[in-house]
């Protein structure tokens, strides 16, 4: 039997209360809510990628519709704390400035293995995200936006696992290989997505995009919201991922040098804006 997914409706709109709401939590939402809701033209991608592969094919359609959902419920929420806001037209914004290169026959992490791996990266940025998010909001609505957008991405990032492991059988990808590729997908956070995410969703009309002003804007917010334990879970995701085992010396002392350079990140990042 299926399982039901959530839509919409299940959000409690009518708990929606702003007095609750976070004005620095509302700009990264609106961000979000933008790189969430492009997620079809990443579905073009990978069918691309993946083109004689029908069974990924669907799996990337069906996680695209979930993740474009993912977008349409963050904009929502947004759009009721500001209605001077509107999610079509920052997104009509962010796609005249941001694209993807739709037309790539290939993987550009060089192997579909490796493509794999770059999504399970970005299934545990999105995981821990969203559920760091969720912990540090009191808004009613958001968290409960956030805690389903948490939970879908876990799901997510073990359905890419999957087909990861069966792309391993016939793929000779060693650990240190996709360690490469992990640690370079995760350095990729604060590439030109985000920063034109958060620049098409929160800046004036007239104002230039700059990618250090927005990424730091954006990052300065986001990594906030983080704790040790959601690092934690984050740090076992790659580490599975990658093929090492978490709970190792290893693992603890990459937890803990995850944790160091986003606290140093963080408290660098609020100075300058000081």
């Amino acid at each position: 039997m299926a399982i039901r997914h959530w839509t919409l409706d299940d959000i409690p709109w009518d708990s929606l209360d702003p007095s609750k709401v976070d004005p620095d939590l509302v700009r990264i939402v609106k961000a979000a809510a933008l790189v969430e809701y492009n997620g079809l033209d990443y579905a073009t991608y990978l069918c691309n990628v993946f083109h004689d592969d029908p069974e990924f094919q669907q799996a990337a359609r069906d996680w695209a519709v979930e993740e474009v959902q993912h977008g349409a419920a963050l904009g929502r929420w947004a759009e009721l704390v500001d209605p001077g806001w509107t999610l079509e037209g920052a997104f009509a914004r962010f796609k005249a400035n941001y694209k993807l290169t739709l037309d790539a026959k290939e993987s550009v992490r060089g192997s579909r293995s490796g493509e794999l791996i770059a999504r399970c990266m970005v299934e545990t940025g999105t995981s821990s995200y969203y559920t760091a998010l969720g912990d540090a909001i009191e808004e009613p609505a958001l968290k409960a936006i956030c805690r389903h957008i948490a939970a879908d991405e876990l799901r997510h990032y073990k359905l890419f696992y999957q087909h990861l492991k069966r792309y391993l059988e016939r793929e000779d990808l060693g650990r240190l290989r996709r360690l490469r590729i992990a640690v370079g997908r995760v350095a990729e956070s604060e590439d030109d997505e985000l920063a034109y995410a958060y620049w098409a969703a929160n800046a004036g009309p007239d104002d230039a995009y700059d990618h250090t002003r927005y990424i730091r804007a954006y990052m300065r917010r986001a990594y906030s919201c983080y704790r040790p334990d959601h690092v934690d879970r984050g740090i076992a995701m790659i580490f599975k991922a990658v093929g090492l085992k978490p709970h190792t010396t290893l693992y603890r002392g990459a937890t803990k040098l995850a944790w160091w350079f986003m606290d140093r990140r963080v408290k660098g990042l609020i100075r300058e804006a000081a």
